[in-house]
Formats: structure tokens, sequence, C-alpha cells
């Protein structure tokens, strides 16, 4: 059966040790006027400045970059018409000083990602690289997929696939589509040093 053709970015699964993630994440924050949308599902990265950024994955400029979590939700007060806002994603250029985002971000944690392409056992373990297609405004979920195509194993790949998901509707390994099981490779987290 063909998989269903359905991009959602990186959606939390479970943990590394099989036990339940129960929906942990903690806040960050992102720069007043910041001005990339981050989508529910993408990645985020840390920066010097004290916040959080959408992860650049296009060519290989991501690859060097370690990632602190994914991109849960965002909470700000709305500067037009001064009420609190909570949303999925956070839309880009929002001049606030209170831009709370909520990531989840266990370096323990594994995520369900849509592959790209056809992605088969023999694939399992290896490191990978992410599109970097921006998201969908009307849901706010990304359309980050696994790049199936860009992969290695060196520890500058993002994401490691760890298992094929067992849901019948997505683990046809014959053709693009299938839902796969990672870690974040390329964590924060994960012995290194600051930003």
């Amino acid at each position: 059966m063909a998989n269903v053709s359905e991009k959602f970015g990186l959606r939390p699964y479970r943990k590394l040790d099989g036990t339940p993630l129960v929906g942990a994440q903690n806040r960050y924050t992102i720069a007043s006027n910041y001005g990339t949308a981050i989508y529910q599902g993408d990645l985020v990265i840390a920066k010097t400045s004290g916040n959080i950024e959408r992860y650049d994955a296009s060519g290989n400029a991501g690859l060097s970059t370690a990632v602190v979590g994914v991109f849960n939700g965002v909470f700000y007060t709305d500067p037009t018409t001064q009420k609190p806002t909570f949303k999925n994603f956070y839309p880009g250029s929002i001049v606030a000083s209170d831009i709370t985002a909520f990531v989840v971000d266990d370096p323990d944690a594994v995520f369900l990602i849509d592959a790209d392409e056809a992605f088969t056992r023999a694939d399992l373990y290896k490191n990978y690289a992410v599109t970097n297609t921006t998201g969908v405004t009307q849901t706010g979920i990304s359309k980050t997929q696994l790049d199936v195509s860009n992969s290695g194993t060196t520890v500058s790949f993002v994401l490691q696939a760890i298992d094929i998901s067992q849901d019948p509707d997505n683990s046809d390994t014959s053709t693009s589509n299938a839902n796969i099981l990672v870690r974040i490779n390329h964590h924060q987290y994960r012995s290194r040093t600051g930003v």
C-alpha cells in the first residue's frame, strides 16, 4: 500500500529508552522582529544573543550547527491588538518583547519524520540532513522532511534514523513518504561546547 503523503516536520514520539515523552518541553525566547517564520515541527538552534532561531538546512549551511530541539509553539503579545497570542507557529517579524517559544529539547527524544524518498531498512542508523522547505501558514505545521539522499556517518548531520514506523499507512519502504523514527544526532545539549 502506498504511503500517505503528509509533511509534518518532526513530531515528538517517545524517548530513546522507550518510555513516553509525556509532552515535555521548555521555554526559550525569540528576538523581537526576528524575520524568519518557525513552524511547529521545525528544528531550532541557540544563538549567542540568548535567543533561538530556525535551523537553516539549505545546502550544507546547517551541517555545522548544533540543534537545541524541535519547535512546538509560541506565545507573544500581539503588537497590533495588544492581546496575548498563542500559536503553533511563529509567523516572523513580530515586534514584541515577550516572544516565548516552546521547544521539545530533550536530547533523548525520538521524533517521527516523513522521508522525501524511498527509505529501506539498509538506510537505518545513518545520519541525515533535512530539507529546508517552509511550513504551511494555514496550519502552522512544518513541511521539513528527512533528506534521504543527504546522509553520512559524521556527527555534523543533524538526525540519525533509528527505526521505520509501524504505521500501516506510512511504512512502505519501496516509495517516498515512509515515516521514520529519528533522534537529534547533532544536539546542543549532548557533550558540546557552548554557543
